[in-house]
């Protein structure tokens, strides 16, 4: 049901976290893989190449700075040259933990800019060609942050609520491209609460600071915050719920958020 033979597939943020997670899962239902993310040339050959050992029949990655719309147009078509993209993923993202009042301009413009209008950049330039050959996925990695609030988070949350937004009017704008027979067309968001990654270590290195420097009690203490089963989630998880997204089968799930959250935003 998850075979993606023949598909190619462009996650962006894909060499580390969550990203390399879904590219993993991709690569191992056999789709091609188009990496993308803050690499230096060995560490992005080292992905692909761990990609293509996992089942991709080809992987390359393609650079662009997400905050530049002029960098994505590039990446777009370098990606479109070598193969039409089936699966778009994005998962680039940024985050920093700051009051309203101490927000700067800076910091403003580059989380919406990389995780909210450098979605719609990838989504405006590749769902008419999905839409054309009547097959498409698109997965946006939002957060429980696109569907709750949270204190400190001003940039953040309002980035994730928009690109939670965005991805029910293209779902409903793309519903009836394709049909039954050759997959359709769907955009959904995947919404993780605490999952092991880089970009929640800056908040468990200031909780675990209250602790003596104690990480395990610092992650302790924020599950226990929000996250009612005090579990986190390995970024792994996330990739087979992405694969499942990305599959034939999947054809009318569209336009949802799927919170994989603990039950955060169950409370």
């Amino acid at each position: 049901m998850t075979d993606l033979k023949g598909k190619s597939a462009l996650v962006t943020g894909s060499v580390q976290g969550i990203g390399l997670a879904v590219a993993e899962a991709l690569a191992g239902a056999g789709a091609r893989i188009a990496v993308h993310g803050l690499a230096t040339p060995d560490e992005a050959a080292e992905v692909c190449a761990e990609l293509q050992a996992k089942g991709a029949p080809d992987a390359r990655f393609f650079p662009a700075d997400m905050r530049d719309p002029d960098q994505i147009e590039t990446m777009l078509a370098a990606v479109e040259a070598w193969g039409p993209v089936d699966i778009l993923v994005n998962n680039a993202g940024i985050q920093r933990t700051a009051a309203l009042k101490d927000v700067t301009r800076e910091i403003w413009d580059a989380i919406i800019a990389v995780n909210l209008s450098a979605a719609y950049h990838t989504m405006h330039g590749i769902l008419p060609g999905m839409a054309r050959r009547g097959f498409g996925r698109v997965v946006n990695i939002a957060s429980v942050h696109g569907l709750v609030a949270s204190k400190n988070k001003v940039p953040y949350v309002a980035s994730k609520f928009g690109l939670v937004g965005m991805s029910k009017v293209a779902a409903l704008e793309y519903a009836d491209a394709g049909s039954k027979a050759s997959g359709g067309v769907t955009v959904n968001c995947i919404a993780p609460g605490w999952t092991e990654t880089a970009i929640i270590e800056p908040q468990v290195a200031e909780r675990a600071a209250q602790f003596g420097g104690d990480r395990d009690k610092g992650i302790a203490d924020l599950l226990s915050e929000k996250q009612p089963t005090k579990r986190t989630s390995d970024p792994s998880e996330i990739g087979a719920l992405a694969l499942w997204l990305c599959a034939p089968i999947a054809h009318n799930v569209t336009g949802t958020v799927i919170p994989v959250d603990g039950g955060w935003t169950a409370q």
